[in-house]
């Protein structure tokens, strides 16, 4: 092997089994890096704002908040350590070591899975309010809410423990200092010195696309075509008899408008979500080979962006998170009593 050649790997002194580094040029691991990290410093502070204004005010500590809230704060965790690991492990050797990337994979396999299940359980509590309005206040209360965000985590951890079990007792029978991780049992001899990769075995796939995507997507979109039926019915019911209400019918049709509005603000979320988590899993039924380019980049990277873009839509939809934003900025959350505000 040349002096040009071992220039070109990650770990020169163990030649025999180092990945080469990453033939990106410059320019383009620059605009990487900007790019990449901006978009990783909105994800955490608009999340972080999120966390704070429904954490804050009390009039926020609603069934469907506290749904949006365990979706932030999936979000701002894939803003602080996700996202900087994307870009470590895309344009750079991975310098930090087997066990670093071991837990890298698991907190990402948690958040992603976190976060369709808490997908599912918007959908649901949507389908409640607008299907079943009458059994709502009984069905969905905060108690319950709160039990299935806890389960849906400590699920997602579970599952997650599962894919990377196998991993968990290879690395505690050959510990390394020096970062290698492959998922890909049958192959870790291929593996080299310098890498961070993100593989599955054709079951343990299988297994995960129908528990992580199939089975989540379809329930999703099936709540979802439901809940905008009765939407699309409320609303022309509610244009035919505009000229003839009551003042007690104009209350429930003020109801009615706001939960219509909710359901509509939460599709737009989920419709978000679907078109940002789709193309992973649809490139992925492709093959392999085809993910191991770029493209498998640039896939994880749109689904990661979604984190990003959640905050901008309640921004978009929600009076209530912009106001409770302005009383963040500039320090009214900082006076006594500031948390009984009416903030909506």
């Amino acid at each position: 092997m040349d002096t040009q050649d071992v220039a070109e790997l990650c770990f020169p002194q163990l030649f025999n089994t180092s990945c080469k580094k990453p033939a990106i040029p410059r320019s383009i691991v620059m605009f990487s890096y900007i790019v990449l990290s901006s978009i990783s410093f909105l994800t955490v502070a608009l999340n972080l704002l999120v966390i704070i204004s429904v954490s804050h005010y009390r009039q926020l500590h609603t069934s469907t908040n506290i749904l949006l809230l365990s979706l932030a704060v999936s979000d701002f965790l894939v803003g602080v350590l996700v996202i900087p690991g994307e870009i470590l492990r895309n344009t750079a050797c991975w310098t930090v070591g087997q066990l670093t990337c071991l837990l890298y994979i698991f907190v990402s396999l948690i958040l992603t899975s976190a976060s369709v299940g808490i997908m599912v359980l918007i959908s649901v509590e949507r389908y409640v309010a607008i299907c079943d309005p009458l059994h709502y206040p009984t069905r969905i209360t905060h108690r319950r809410v709160k039990l299935c965000v806890c389960l849906c985590w400590l699920c997602s951890i579970a599952f997650s423990c599962l894919l990377v079990r196998d991993d968990l007792h290879q690395k505690s029978r050959h510990n390394s200092c020096i970062g290698e991780y492959d998922l890909h049992q049958k192959s870790r001899h291929n593996s080299c010195i310098g890498e961070c990769i993100f593989q599955v075995d054709f079951i343990v796939g299988v297994f995960d696309l129908i528990l992580t995507f199939i089975v989540p997507v379809s329930s999703i979109v099936v709540l979802y075509l439901r809940v905008f039926a009765v939407v699309l019915s409320h609303a022309r019911a509610m244009r035919s008899h505009v000229t003839a209400v009551t003042l007690q019918q104009s209350v429930t049709l003020t109801a009615k408008k706001s939960q219509m509005k909710a359901a509509r603000t939460l599709g737009v979320l989920i419709v978000v979500f679907l078109l940002c988590f789709c193309p992973y899993y649809c490139v992925s039924l492709i093959g392999d080979d085809f993910l191991n380019g770029s493209s498998a980049a640039i896939v994880i990277y749109v689904f990661y962006f979604n984190s990003c873009i959640n905050p901008v839509i309640y921004a978009m939809f929600y009076f209530w998170f912009r106001k409770a934003v302005k009383h963040i900025v500039t320090l009214q959350i900082l006076r006594s009593g500031s948390s009984e505000v009416n903030i909506l």
